[in-house]
């Protein structure tokens, strides 16, 4: 999930006949206007972007079964898409899935309102791995606190940090040919956040019961494929505390026949990777501009 403002995607919710049947169900799900409340938003991770977030991966996986033709063998979700992934496949209803969106962003909410409140998660690309361990090698000659949380394709890392030290980061990663990208905030995925994986366990996921998955799904972290609720629950749990490793699911993916990924929802950035491109032909049903877009750079 990357940032999607309003003036992005507000349109798309109302007018999309997907779109709509999800959103209304989502408003159900919480007793309010999703619409309402994502269009006064101010964060691009705020609970109701969040949600946002999930109603359009949904309805655009609704579109690609219906007007595509789409029959899935297996399933993945990197990321904010475990949550989607978790509704696709009946592990849990979408109604519960909706709910638990807005009680884990808020758990996370209280969480770094406490704790990690100076840590941001940077990915940048062009950086082989020789490189980055030479940076890695100076936060600790200097004692600076990081930790890994993601590697995406061949270069292309995410790191959580102090934001204090990002600039000196962003330096360390132009001096090496690399280049930044962005900076998220709250932090995703790192080891040091196993408190915020407790959190979540005890006060949002003790209270829902995920079935078994109909699908296989391969687990983000290391492309393991999961076929039972226990592996479901652990995978969502792993968010929190384990680093995403791309290449591992591709890999998977790969090893399970898959010659085909049909990327749903508006995804910037999975679609878009070399190692996702060379190793499968890769449909997109995005949101309209964005398909639009990714029309004109191919013809280019």
């Amino acid at each position: 999930m990357g940032p999607s403002a309003f003036s992005e995607v507000g349109k798309f919710l109302v007018l999309d006949p997907y779109a709509r049947r999800r959103l209304a169900e989502a408003d159900e799900a919480l007793g309010h206007s999703v619409f309402d409340r994502f269009r006064t938003a101010e964060e691009d991770y705020s609970v109701h972007s969040q949600i946002a977030f999930l109603v359009n991966s949904m309805a655009m996986a609704d579109r690609a079964v219906d007007t595509l033709g789409v029959s899935p063998d297996v399933c993945t979700g990197p990321s904010f898409g475990q949550k989607a992934a978790a509704a696709f496949t009946g592990s849990l209803p979408f109604a519960d899935v909706v709910r638990l969106t807005a009680e884990l962003a808020r758990c996370e909410e209280e969480f770094f309102a406490a704790e990690y409140q100076d840590v941001v998660t940077h990915s940048f690309v062009r950086t082989p791995q020789e490189r980055l361990d030479e940076i890695l090698a100076g936060f600790d000659e200097r004692g600076d606190w990081y930790d890994l949380s993601g590697r995406l394709d061949a270069g292309f890392h995410m790191l959580s940090v102090r934001e204090r030290d990002l600039d000196g980061l962003k330096a360390s990663i132009s001096a090496a040919g690399g280049y930044s990208m962005y900076s998220m905030r709250p932090p995703v995925h790192a080891a040091a956040f196993s408190a915020l994986r407790r959190k979540a366990e005890e006060e949002v996921f003790a209270r829902y019961e995920l079935a078994d998955p109909a699908l296989p799904v391969v687990a983000d972290q290391d492309g393991a494929v999961v076929r039972d609720a226990a592996g479901m629950r652990t995978m969502m749990l792993d968010t929190f505390d384990r680093p995403i490793h791309w290449p591992s699911v591709v890999h998977t993916l790969a090893d399970l026949g898959v010659g085909t990924v049909c990327v749903t929802g508006p995804d910037n950035l999975f679609h878009r990777l070399d190692l996702t491109k060379d190793s499968f032909e890769v449909v997109t049903v995005g949101l309209p501009k964005k398909r639009a877009r990714e029309r004109e750079r191919r013809t280019r």
